[in-house]
C-alpha cells in the first residue's frame, strides 16, 4: 500500500442539528473528534483535507475546503473532497466516528481494486458509506446527482460499482458514528471503564 495514492477526506460540514454544537469539535477524553479521524488517517494517506466552512477547524493545521455545491449534504462534502483530491484513492469519513482506527481502515484499503468505485463497511445489514474508500473517479457521479437535486448518499453508492465488506462484532463500536451528547457519553463510559 502506497500512501501516496491516498488521501484522507473528513467530511464535518453536517448541520450537528442534535449535538447542538459543531461535531467534529466535540471533546471525547479532552480531544475534539476530528482529531480521532486524523490520527486515523494519517498513516495511510499523503495528504488529508477537511471539507466544512467553519474556520474553527483551521486550528489541525490541514487543509479546508469548502462545498462547492452549498446546503446540498454529505454527497456535496464528498463531491469537494473529491475535486481537491490529487489522488485516485480517497479514504472519506464523516468527523463524528472518533473511535475509528489506522487498522479498520486499512481493511478498506486491503479490499481496494480498481473494479469497485467505492468499498464501504456494513454492521448487521447497515451500510457505512461514511467510512468508506471512494475512487477519484466517482466525483462525475456526484456531480450529475447534484445537478438533479440529490442529496442521499444511499443514491450514490448504489449507482456506483459498490463492494460491501462486513465489519466483525467487536469492531462494531469502531464504526459507531455519534449523534447526541447521550452517545458521547456512552462511549466515554465504555473507554474509560
Amino acid at each position: 500500500m502506497n500512501k501516496k495514492n491516498n488521501t484522507g477526506i473528513i467530511l464535518a460540514g453536517g448541520k450537528s442539528s442534535r449535538m447542538t454544537r459543531e461535531k467534529g469539535l466535540v471533546l471525547l477524553n479532552g480531544k475534539p473528534f476530528v482529531q480521532y479521524c486524523i490520527e486515523a488517517l494519517r498513516p495511510l494517506v499523503s495528504e488529508i483535507i477537511i471539507v466544512s466552512k467553519n474556520p474553527d477547524y483551521d486550528i489541525f493545521g490541514i487543509k479546508r475546503v469548502e462545498d462547492i455545491v452549498s446546503n446540498a449534504g454529505p454527497i456535496a462534502g464528498l463531491h469537494a473532497g473529491l475535486v481537491y483530491s490529487k489522488t485516485e484513492n480517497n479514504l472519506v469519513l464523516s468527523c463524528d466516528v472518533p473511535m475509528v482506527t489506522t487498522s479498520l481502515l486499512k481493511k478498506l484499503i486491503s479490499h481496494n481494486d480498481d473494479h469497485f468505485d467505492v468499498v464501504q463497511f456494513k454492521t448487521e445489514g447497515t451500510t457505512i458509506p461514511l467510512i468508506a474508500l471512494y475512487k477519484k473517479r466517482c466525483t462525475n457521479t456526484c456531480e450529475k446527482l447534484l445537478l438533479n437535486g440529490e442529496r442521499r448518499l444511499r443514491k450514490l453508492v448504489s449507482s456506483l460499482n459498490t463492494k460491501t465488506v462486513s465489519v466483525l462484532k467487536k469492531e462494531q463500536v469502531l464504526v459507531t458514528n455519534i449523534n447526541t451528547i447521550d452517545e458521547l457519553k456512552i462511549i466515554a463510559n465504555a473507554i474509560n471503564n
